[in-house]
């Protein structure tokens, strides 16, 4: 691997794990960021914690498989997260979920959160294809969407 692909590797994930707060990373159910809806995580009762709760564990996993080149750890990482979307997008048309903050503009996270998700996709094919230098472009391009959408509708 050449030396500067090398550092935007680390540099990527440096910036992913530094913008990440601490309890994120305890295996601790008690300690995740999402804590106070863990009962209702595991109960599917709301589906966008319990979607972001499984995009915070892939997207760990992803950096790491991403860095390393390991496409199959990539894919494993994205299976969990098939169908969440929908979830949460019913939810959201019924009523059971709802953003804490700019819920006026729900159609704008449904729209951010349809980009998202085609781009999970693309890192599927990028992996697919075993285009490191893609999954890597699109891992920053991820990233940059989870800051912009828990920017946006995440007090």
């Amino acid at each position: 691997m050449r030396y500067t692909t090398r550092h935007l590797i680390l540099f990527s994930a440096f910036l992913f794990f530094a913008g990440v707060p601490q309890p994120a990373f305890s295996q601790h159910p008690a300690h995740s960021p999402h804590s106070q809806h863990a009962t209702t995580v595991q109960s599917g009762a709301n589906p966008l914690i319990e979607e972001m709760t499984l995009l915070d564990r892939a997207f760990r996993d992803i950096v790491s498989a991403v860095s390393l080149g390991d496409t199959d750890a990539v894919h494993k990482a994205l299976e969990p997260l098939h169908g969440t979307m929908e979830k949460t997008h019913e939810g959201l048309n019924t009523g059971a979920v709802a953003v804490r903050r700019n819920a006026d503009r729900i159609k704008e996270f449904k729209t951010m959160d349809l980009a998202f998700h085609a781009k999970l996709e693309a890192l599927d094919r990028a992996a697919h294809h075993k285009n490191q230098k893609e999954m890597l472009r699109i891992a920053k391009q991820l990233l940059e969407g989870c800051v912009q959408c828990h920017a946006k509708f995440r007090p």
